[in-house]
């Protein structure tokens, strides 16, 4: 600072200035380029690996695709791009005519470290005659350009910063008239300046969305073929399962064409899961016969069942899933609290919290494993997964199991799968917070906890994210300062990074936050709907469930932590209900009029020193 002292470290240098930019982007790596035989590969300038616009290198047996390729001297950095030199590549490959690589539609939308930033079209106002728009909200943190021609009609781009939310309407509307673009970047109002608009004044050449480059044509044409949900839309269209910020937009379609989407759960109930958990908790019944009766029609289905006996268990917590009757509503898994195998033969998956296990612990189960011939492997959830027991050793299995300690992993059900961590500071010498002792309090705190969907957490001691925590329902990264908390991340068909709830966290307010987000989901989302879908499709998206959770918008944060805190006190371990049962115990025999004869058709054969299962025909697993 101007008159003080300047430092006497010679090795930091200080600045007086007056602006500090962060410049980000992509990078492409090229060595590769230089390693190619039997010549090295051209460049580009600013770097990546040189092509024509059919994404030809100066080796005609060489293409370059992705951000790595830079298309006559340029790389793109975005999706759209990447996939467009991908098609080029593959067309010349199999024989067809290619289409040359024409430049390509930059617009886009980000989140930096929870900040919301687009841009769309002319967003440096380039074109001649380019008049911007801007709007500055320091109070509220948003910046807001919107570029037009010179008669103030035509939309030619625009900067969103801070508030995007007008981003998905915008987009599509480069090109077209804007009537009252100042709606548009004002701040709070770009939900009812789009609303104003509405997605049925955009042309049919409207790109909806620029990742997979489908226009509004496309869209309606699926809706036309059948498509009448969002989910179709995506599957038909590929739209929204990119970036998935179009994904609002295909609800607007459906609407503007006429196309109401049921949220009816089945064919029995015209109500949706989150619907029917209100009419549960609000009613206490706990019986089907009762509960369809009243809400629904008929006698139930195999989606209507399980859904409400995962309710009624997310409700009546200290109530086992095998009680009042609730045995016959469950699926396959539930029934027997095992993962029934292709050959008929269940797996067995003891809980190991954090990935920890005592050596008395490993002996045991290995000598389970070794006494029932099971076949034993370490799943990615850092547990032990016994594979081949059959229905009546299951009681056996979890006996020895309980007397050693260990309880029910919870592998069978729609609920709280595991906690991954790494060794965190009492080993790791990059450790910034105790992460295996985050890990165990979560993973005991939530285990057994009912939910539309499987649950998957986990915790890293820093930003070196070896317990992969951004890939989970719930992720939790230490850093100097506390937590960082993510959420809505998981795998599967369609891979999803967590995004970041909020930062900085102390142990307590953590907790809180997590006690909330996941009552919340429980609350509200789909049946079968993970915690990625559920904030992609709740309206609002992240931004709606940040503020219910952490600013408690709603006034409901007491009620979601009381309901997370009934779970904790009333969880007990369902494998020792059971053997503590001697009615339950009846149910786990292959045949009921022969409870000691084991089921002929469950079959073992070795193979690469493996045993595996002979699978039974027809059979599918119900996980």
């Amino acid at each position: 600072a101007p008159g003080e002292p300047a430092p006497e470290n010679p090795t930091i240098n200080h600045l007086t200035v007056d602006l500090v930019i962060f410049s980000t982007g992509v990078r492409p790596h090229d060595a590769l380029a230089d390693a190619a035989t039997p010549a090295p590969l051209d460049k580009a300038p600013r770097g990546g690996i040189l092509t024509d616009r059919l994404c030809r290198t100066n080796d005609p047996d060489i293409s370059a695709v992705g951000e790595c390729a830079a298309v006559d001297g340029v790389c793109y950095g975005l999706v759209a791009p990447g996939y467009t030199t991908a098609e080029i590549v593959a067309d010349r490959i199999t024989g067809r005519e290619p289409t040359s690589f024409e430049d390509p539609d930059m617009s886009t939308k980000l989140k930096l470290l929870g900040v919301d930033v687009a841009s769309f079209g002319d967003a440096h106002g380039t074109t001649e005659g380019a008049r911007p728009l801007t709007v500055n909200d320091p109070f509220a943190g948003t910046y807001g350009k919107i570029v037009m021609d010179t008669d103030g009609k035509t939309l030619l781009g625009g900067v969103l910063v801070g508030d995007a939310n007008a981003y998905a309407m915008l987009r599509p509307m480069v090109g077209a008239e804007l009537t009252n673009p100042m709606a548009f970047i004002t701040p709070s109002a770009g939900d009812d300046a789009a609303a104003g608009a509405g997605v049925a004044a955009l042309p049919d050449a409207a790109q909806i969305c620029s990742c997979n480059n489908v226009t509004k044509k496309d869209v309606r044409d699926a809706i036309g073929d059948g498509a009448c949900s969002v989910a179709d839309l995506k599957t038909c269209t590929r739209a929204g399962t990119s970036c998935g910020s179009c994904v609002g937009l295909l609800g607007q379609l459906l609407d503007a064409e006429g196309i109401e989407q049921s949220k009816a759960l089945c064919e029995h109930f015209s109500q949706s899961r989150a619907e029917l958990f209100q009419c549960a908790a609000a009613t206490v019944i706990r019986d089907f016969p009762r509960f369809i009766k009243r809400f629904g029609t008929g006698h139930g289905c195999e989606i209507c069942k399980p859904t409400m006996a995962s309710i009624f268990a997310t409700l009546n917590t200290g109530h086992h899933v095998l009680d009042d009757g609730h045995a016959a509503l469950q699926d396959t898994n539930d029934r027997f609290l095992a993962n029934i195998q292709r050959n008929g033969s269940y797996s067995v998956v003891p809980r190991m919290p954090g990935g920890q296990v005592t050596a008395e612990q490993l002996i045991v189960v290995g000598e389970i494993a070794r006494d029932f011939d099971l076949y034993t492997k370490v799943t990615g959830a850092q547990r032990i997964d016994m594979f081949g027991a059959r229905v009546e050793q299951l009681p056996a299995i979890w006996r020895r199991l309980v007397d050693a300690g260990m309880e029910s992993g919870q592998a069978y059900g729609k609920s709280l799968r595991a906690v991954k961590s790494c060794v965190g500071t009492d080993w790791c010498r990059y450790g910034q917070q105790d992460s295996v002792k985050m890990a165990v309090d979560l993973e005991l705190r939530y285990r057994g906890l009912r939910s539309p969907h499987k649950l998957k957490m986990g915790v890293s001691g820093c930003a070196r994210e070896c317990a992969e925590a951004r890939g989970k329902d719930v992720g939790v990264i230490a850093t100097e300062h506390g937590w960082n908390l993510y959420v809505g991340g998981n795998g599967g068909a369609t891979p999803r990074h967590a995004e970041l709830l909020a930062g900085d966290l102390d142990e307590p307010t953590l907790i809180r936050y997590i006690d909330r987000f996941i009552a919340f989901y429980v609350r509200t989302a789909d049946r079968l709907q993970r915690t990625a879908a559920w904030v992609e499709e709740t309206e609002g998206g992240l931004d709606h469930i940040r503020e219910v959770v952490c600013e408690d918008s709603l006034g409901i944060g007491d009620d979601l932590e009381q309901f997370i805190a009934r779970h904790v006190d009333d969880y007990t371990d369902e494998w020792k209900a059971v053997l503590d049962d001697p009615e339950k115990l009846r149910r786990f025999v292959s045949f009921v009029n022969a409870p000691g004869s084991p089921d002929p058709t469950v079959q073992f054969q070795k193979q690469d020193g493996r045993t595996v299962p002979l699978p039974m025909p027809g059979l599918r697993s119900a996980v």
